[in-house]
């Protein structure tokens, strides 16, 4: 994919670092499913539990997606989406008092620039990934 000494590894290692990291933050969904509803709640969001439960399948399967390199394109562009979506829902900052106020701006700057990693792997989802699988639509 890349013609630069070593890239195709590190190609791999970005992979694993963004949807690792991605994949384990949605199992985390699940094993913190009662805490997570709960703050989901107090932020407005409807259908808390099945909302957690839905990010955190969507946060697992875009992160093996792009680990695997199974679908992703639809992972990558899920994660795109949910990620800046949940940036504004979940860690809006500036309703946030001062105690909170940094923890909220911290996560949205994590939602956000993950959102851009994200699009980055969609922008070339479309050629061939070295040591992936390779499955797409």
């Amino acid at each position: 994919m890349f013609e630069a000494p070593g890239a195709d590894v590190l190609f791999v290692v970005a992979r694993l670092l963004f949807g690792g990291v991605l994949a384990f933050t949605g199992l985390n969904h699940f094993l913190n499913v009662e805490e997570l509803s709960g703050y989901a709640e107090f932020k407005g969001i409807p259908a808390p539990t099945l909302s957690v439960l839905l990010s955190g399948l969507l946060l697992v399967f875009g992160g093996v997606s792009i680990v695997l390199g199974i679908f992703a394109a639809v992972g990558a562009a899920g994660l795109a989406v949910f990620l800046a979506v949940s940036a504004i829902t979940m860690h809006d900052f500036w309703n946030a008092d001062d105690a909170d106020a940094q923890d909220e701006f911290n996560n949205f700057l994590k939602n956000i620039y993950g959102s851009g990693g994200a699009l980055l792997f969609l922008l070339v989802s479309s050629v061939h990934w070295p040591y992936a699988l390779n499955v797409g639509l």
